[in-house]
């Protein structure tokens, strides 16, 4: 259970890719000390819409991997949109590069994901007419505060309407209810803001105290309070698959947010993949790459994306 909740959890241009049967060129760039990513621009379009793409929990670099899992996700949706005009940046979260050189911040809070996807928004602001931000999983709520840095648009891929807490306890009374009561006890210590030893061993991946004030930090939001202030149009993605984060979460975002587009995609996992087998075959996709993002997917976003034509001048 708690595999699928945490898998952990000087400006620089590089050069110039141009993509073998590709309609886009592809630009790393360094937004700052913290931040890295991969800028993917249309070649025939003029001024397009840019797709700002937050990765989930965990240690996930900018193609949405980590060390013992491969699957692209977040490559493939980047390259997706901007086969269809898009330009996208994505990017690495910043304990990629701390681990890379084994520089790893205990001090880390869910803030800091925050502060760098705002970061990003800023950069480009000045370059791009349309700024969308699409933040999956963790990163649709680090999007949902991130956009007041000043977006147009917000895409939740497969993101949480209720508080981290409520999910954790709501997968440990489903999967192991023998230990509800004492994560019930420690959710409510680390809501506080305080910190605890006292947790069931077979928790430490989830409440090892190095992570508590992580926790403690990201438990301070509401998903479904903070999307009934926003101000922009909304998507929100999910899929019947999705092992993590429930259909029912994005009904709940839809709820709380009811001029917002909805669209729940059947057979999709969490990794935006088409699943046509069991748990198992679900699982085993988290480290596979070849599995394509659902074309529902890119056809929504783009949709959405483009509602005013006035953003994409061919």
């Amino acid at each position: 259970m708690t595999k699928h909740i945490f898998p952990f959890l000087c400006l620089f241009i590089g050069m110039t890719i141009f993509s073998e049967a590709q309609n886009f060129s592809s630009t790393d760039i360094s937004i700052n000390r913290y931040v890295d990513g991969t800028l993917l621009v249309p070649e025939s379009i003029k001024n397009p819409p840019l797709v700002i793409i937050i990765a989930g929990s965990g240690p996930t670099n900018r193609d949405g991997n980590q060390s013992f899992m491969k699957n692209d996700m977040l490559k493939k949706l980047a390259e997706g949109l901007s086969e269809n005009g898009i330009a996208t940046f994505r990017y690495d979260k910043r304990v990629v590069k701390q681990l890379k050189t084994r520089t790893f911040d205990k001090n880390i809070r869910f803030d800091d994901f925050v502060t760098d996807a705002k970061s990003v928004v800023t950069y480009f602001k000045p370059s791009y007419s349309s700024i969308i931000i699409a933040g999956h999983s963790q990163g649709s709520l680090v999007g949902l505060l991130a956009s007041e840095a000043g977006v147009d648009r917000f895409i939740s891929l497969a993101g949480a309407g209720n508080p981290i807490d409520q999910i954790i306890l709501e997968q440990i009374t489903k999967t192991a209810p023998f230990f509800t009561e004492d994560s019930k006890r420690v959710l409510e210590i680390l809501k506080k803001g305080e910190t605890t030893t006292k947790f069931p061993p077979a928790l430490a991946s989830m409440f090892n105290l190095d992570i508590q004030p992580f926790m403690s930090n990201w438990m301070q939001y509401n998903p479904h309070e903070l999307i009934e202030n926003l101000d922009i149009p909304v998507l929100i993605i999910n899929g019947t698959k999705d092992l993590q984060v429930s259909a029912a979460e994005a009904q709940l975002l839809k709820t709380h947010k009811p001029d917002a587009d909805l669209e729940i995609i059947e057979n999709m996992n969490h990794l935006l993949f088409e699943i046509n087998g069991d748990d198992l075959v679900n699982t085993k996709s988290y480290n596979d790459l070849s599995y394509p993002i659902m074309s529902e997917v890119i056809t929504a976003m783009v949709d959405f994306i483009q509602k005013d034509k006035s953003t994409i001048e061919k």
